[in-house]
């Protein structure tokens, strides 16, 4: 590794971020799909700002949170994206139900990311209330969805300097 590179990534800060000829792949859920579709806008919108052509950017859905780690995984093996972002919304109901599906999905993504070696991202919001939900899918600043994005972008790029 040249040094340069050492010292790109042994800095606290924030890299400057260039996305370009990076493929990206978006799983999404379609349950709660009106916050999703918010959180696919943010992402979107953040790939586009960091120089990810649309032509690289493949967009999958899946029926909810709980089937994102596969169709990631195979998204991943597919050898065609340098990273993948999941993207849904498990908003807590009266029942157990949230915490076996939130718990299962998150598990399920970071096992992908480690199994695959391709940097799968959490971008599912995992929150009490659909106020949040949406607080988090706001147009702008602080759209998880963006973030998502960002993250991907950066593992990308740690990756390929690594390798």
């Amino acid at each position: 590794m040249s040094s340069e590179v050492q010292d790109q990534l042994s800095t606290g800060r924030t890299p400057d971020l260039d996305g370009t000829g990076f493929r990206i792949a978006l799983a999404c859920g379609r349950f709660n799909d009106v916050i999703t579709d918010r959180l696919l806008k943010g992402a979107r919108g953040k790939l586009a700002e960091l120089g990810v052509a649309d032509g690289d950017v493949t967009e999958v859905w899946a029926p909810g949170a709980f089937e994102l780690p596969l169709v990631a995984k195979a998204l991943a093996e597919s050898g065609k994206h340098d990273a993948v972002i999941t993207l849904g919304a498990v908003i807590r109901g009266g029942t157990p139900h949230f915490e076996y599906v939130a718990g299962e999905c998150a598990a399920g993504v970071l096992r992908v990311g480690l199994d695959t070696g391709v940097p799968v991202v959490f971008g599912v919001l995992t929150v009490d209330t659909v106020a949040q939900a949406k607080e988090r899918s706001v147009d702008g600043p602080g759209n998880k969805g963006a973030e998502s994005a960002e993250t991907a972008v950066e593992m990308a790029s740690i990756l390929r300097a690594i390798r």
